[in-house]
């Protein structure tokens, strides 16, 4: 039965969770290195999966998958936990949150990209404009403002994460043709991506007992950036009259993450990373404009 009121209510507090993991990232990456955090988060998420799995009797989906299923998701798993937060975090150890986040934020532009040679997809020059514009954002906030001289504040960070933003626009694509019911599908993919992360964590990094508060900010992040949100998310998903209604709130993160970053991490919030976010939603904007209409 759909409940507006109730839709609105989910998705504002998947919205207000979503805005403070940049914060959380920063403060867990003081006390773990980038790959420790993801190890430590990812088995946590993998647990809160399992339990709501159970909570919502759909555990035993998982014995109806077929082989190809699940090497589908071993595929999906590699992207998604494993690339795309080993890029994130890494790229969160480089930049100030406020610059990997927005740049993160640009993987619908790159969904829009990705879709003309992987789904065939015609591009107009609406969305050829979207994508400028968006872009242009970026290089406001990777320069600082300096974007004629092209002085980059890090380039291999700005460059890594919007690494992890073409990451999640690939496992966006491949999951949707995925027809599995979601919940499972994901408890899957995180399970296999943990064998990835723990086998990279050995190679790269080490396995020891955690700071007390890496253990809090890696729990903090399993628990809802990678867990518990996205039940909110499907359920005011589920409730709404319409995504459109719902979705609208998502351009809200970067700016809410912006201010939580403010008070929280004591970032100095610069005034081209304000003008870039501003260039980056305005052309996302216009692409989900562009989708609206051709909807109607």
């Amino acid at each position: 039965m759909k409940n507006q009121k109730m839709a609105y209510f989910y998705a504002i507090c998947a919205v207000l969770v979503w805005s403070s993991v940049a914060s959380a990232f920063k403060i867990s990456l003081r006390y773990l290195d980038f790959l420790q955090l993801l190890l430590f988060s990812g088995l946590i998420s993998c647990v809160v999966l399992l339990i709501i799995l159970f909570a919502k009797n759909e555990f035993r989906e998982l014995s109806k998958f077929t082989f190809k299923e699940y090497l589908s998701s071993a595929v999906l798993g590699l992207l998604n936990p494993f690339l795309y937060y080993i890029l994130l975090f890494k790229a969160y150890s480089l930049l100030p949150a406020q610059e990997a986040q927005p740049l993160n934020y640009t993987w619908p532009i790159m969904l829009v990209l990705l879709s003309i040679p992987i789904l065939n997809q015609k591009i107009n020059i609406k969305s050829i404009i979207s994508i400028i514009i968006s872009f242009f954002g970026v290089l406001i906030i990777s320069t600082q403002g300096d974007v004629l001289g092209f002085g980059f504040t890090n380039l291999t960070g700005a460059l890594i994460a919007l690494s992890s933003a073409i990451i999640w626009a690939l496992f966006w694509i491949f999951n949707i043709k995925d027809k599995r019911k979601d919940l499972p599908k994901l408890f899957l993919n995180f399970l296999f991506g943990i064998i990835y992360i723990f086998i990279a964590t050995i190679s790269f990094s080490k396995i020891g007992v955690p700071h007390i508060n890496g253990i809090l900010g890696a729990s903090y992040i399993g628990l809802f950036e990678m867990g518990i949100t996205f039940v909110l998310w499907s359920k005011a998903l589920d409730l709404s009259v319409s995504t459109a209604k719902v979705s609208k709130f998502i351009f809200l993160v970067p700016f809410l993450s912006l201010v939580i970053v403010y008070f929280v991490l004591d970032e100095d919030i610069y005034l081209s990373t304000i003008i870039g976010l501003f260039f980056i939603v305005l052309g996302i904007l216009l692409e989900q404009i562009k989708k609206v209409k051709n909807k109607i």
